[in-house]
């Protein structure tokens, strides 16, 4: 059989972690059709857009970046060469017929259910110029039965998908019905794909779902699975994102404080410190509830940091409301958090809320949140300074004999390691907090080796 003619593939990322998983599955599995990852949109011969539609400025940054490309476009198509251009995600899953509307040059749109059948959908958009291929479904045959193995160099730290879509039906969120009910991965796959990224090269694993503590693939619970991967020859960290505060079982806290390999750095999202929101939200859970589980964690390991979701302004959301998240926000304490301004998913329950906040009244809140949030994350990475952790070096760092890797709090670290490799966990002492970084040096026992 002859080798596929060499093509070059762009691939621009929106969002989540789960999506930075999709985009390199679906490169690995274009990979045996000839292409080959380019740096920049600018000479590819195929694009695709996978996007995140969590926020709404998300999916009008993917309309803006298609009128871009359509313009790159129209300059290659005057010299002769056509460029595919695909919009992959949740973007394309919620929009798919209106996307096509507003951007009729698309040539294929996607969902995150179906780049399984990307190969496909490239010869049918190849065989029928300017007429483009919609595939929105969600097939009955789970899409990682339909993937090829892992394949190529992995990163030092690496991604693995074992759960998808959400049962909770929160009401500020479009997850549901961009990715559907949850499903859960078999165990002997996600073993088999964790070992092809530990012998390729993978120290880090994190992973990945929606709703990644509801996972139940075979009957095993997210502890029993992580209990599993800690097993493998060559796993120095394990990880997973994101959680929900309903799914947090005993057996998963009593995880934290005994698999070694698994990081004392847990997101837990919260969203919002005032019960009455809360229960608007369809979070299935009170502000004591959370603060009980964090008070069962911290019992069971100590150095365990927290990371947090918040949203501001959500409908009916008032001034006493906003105080208890900012309470919820001082008694907690977190390493860090994203918080956004609440903004309405078209489709969603709470989108048709009758008693909307003010958009001054949720920049002022925003802002008077992410103060306090940024003040706790300085605080944590200062008390930092002066202890000895362990880095899990991934890549090189801003100049010569620097390398750049993660703490267990996944904060980023500049070490000063010409003696040390990239791929390597060694224990640093911190001598400076940064705004965004640690700087450390090679505690003095590894500097000698």
């Amino acid at each position: 059989m002859p080798a596929a003619e060499p093509k070059t593939l762009f691939i621009r990322t929106y969002g989540c972690q789960m999506n930075v998983y999709d985009s390199e599955r679906m490169a690995e599995l274009l990979a045996p059709l000839g292409y080959r990852m380019a740096a920049a949109p600018d000479d590819a011969d195929m694009i695709i857009l996978n996007t995140c539609h969590i926020r709404d400025k998300a999916s009008e940054k993917v309309y803006s970046e298609l009128g871009r490309l359509r313009r790159l476009r129209e300059v290659r198509a005057a010299g002769g060469k056509r460029m595919i251009l695909a919009v992959a995600g949740c973007v394309a899953q919620a929009e798919g017929e209106e996307m096509l509307r507003r951007a009729p040059f698309i040539d294929i749109v996607l969902g995150p259910q179906t780049y399984h059948r990307l190969p496909e959908m490239i010869a049918r958009a190849s065989r029928v110029s300017g007429v483009p291929v919609l595939d929105i479904e969600f097939p009955p045959i789970p899409k990682f039965d339909a993937l090829p193995a892992r394949s190529g160099a992995a990163s030092v730290s690496a991604f693995l998908s074992v759960q998808e879509g959400c049962d909770k039906f929160c009401t500020f969120c479009v997850v549901p019905y961009t990715r559907g009910v949850e499903e859960s991965r078999p165990v002997d796959q996600i073993v088999a794909e964790a070992e092809q990224l530990l012998a390729q090269g993978a120290r880090e694993i994190t992973l990945l779902g929606q709703n990644v503590n509801a996972y139940h693939g075979d009957g095993w619970s997210l502890a029993r699975l992580i209990r599993r991967l800690a097993k493998l020859p060559g796993l120095a960290r394990l990880r997973y994102t994101t959680s929900h505060p309903s799914d947090m079982d005993d057996g998963l806290i009593a995880a934290h404080g005994e698999v070694e390999v698994l990081m004392p750095y847990l997101h837990l999202p919260v969203q919002t410190g005032s019960d009455r929101v809360l229960k608007a939200m369809n979070r299935q859970h009170t502000a004591d509830d959370y603060r009980r589980l964090v008070e069962r964690l911290r019992a069971t390991r100590s150095d365990l940091a927290l990371s947090s979701d918040f949203i501001v302004g959500f409908p009916g959301e008032t001034a006493a409301d906003f105080a208890a998240t900012m309470a919820l926000v001082d008694e907690i304490g977190f390493a860090s958090a994203f918080s956004f301004k609440y903004s309405p998913r078209p489709g969603t329950p709470a989108a048709s809320g009758l008693d909307p906040v003010r958009e001054a009244e949720k920049a002022e809140r925003l802002t008077v949140l992410q103060a306090r949030l940024e003040a706790q994350r300085r605080e944590f990475a200062n008390t930092c300074v002066g202890r000895v952790l362990p880095v899990l070096l991934e890549k090189p760092g801003r100049h010569a004999g620097q390398l750049l890797g993660r703490s267990p709090y996944l904060q980023p670290v500049h070490i000063e390691a010409a003696t040390a490799r990239i791929g390597d966990e060694v224990s640093a002492r911190i001598a400076a907090a940064g705004p965004n970084s640690l700087a450390g040096e090679l505690a003095v026992a590894e500097a000698d080796a």
